[in-house]
């Protein structure tokens, strides 16, 4: 399984602790941790590139977690593709900031966290409800 992280790519490094600790959860689930922001570096003309390959990226994950403590555009379009991919969303942001309408609305699960050890609590409950719901899935197709 992969998870594409969608995080603001202008406060990237004011949630470092934050993004280690989600990593390290998905690592315990044998989830791939995939940061957009982090992997890719697009200069302002190759916008259409960028989008390219942020679709690419959402069609080939199993899960989207959108970081939303420090608000931004991009996290509520991939957020949205994803939502319109069928992947499941999960919207994460700290207790202090601000609330996202419809980042909120649209997510199939919400984290909003006060400490690290509660981001790893309920980020562990949420990735377990997701994985068996997964497993129930494929169990009920038919062959």
């Amino acid at each position: 399984m992969t998870a594409y992280i969608a995080i603001s790519f202008g406060q990237r490094h004011q949630l470092d602790h934050q993004l280690a600790t989600i990593v390290e959860v998905l690592r315990k689930f044998n989830i791939q941790a995939h940061v957009f922001v982090d992997r890719y570096h697009f200069d302002s003309t190759q916008e259409q590139e960028m989008m390219q390959q942020v679709m690419t990226d959402i069609n080939n994950c199993d899960i989207l977690l959108a970081e939303t403590t420090h608000k931004g555009i991009g996290i509520g379009i991939e957020a949205g593709y994803a939502k319109a991919q069928n992947k499941p969303v999960v919207y994460l942001r700290q207790h202090t900031a601000e609330h996202s309408t419809t980042l909120s609305g649209i997510s199939d699960y919400q984290i909003i966290y006060e400490s690290t050890d509660a981001l790893i609590t309920q980020l562990s409950l949420v990735l377990s409800k997701i994985i068996d719901r997964q497993n129930d899935d494929f169990t009920q197709k038919p062959s």
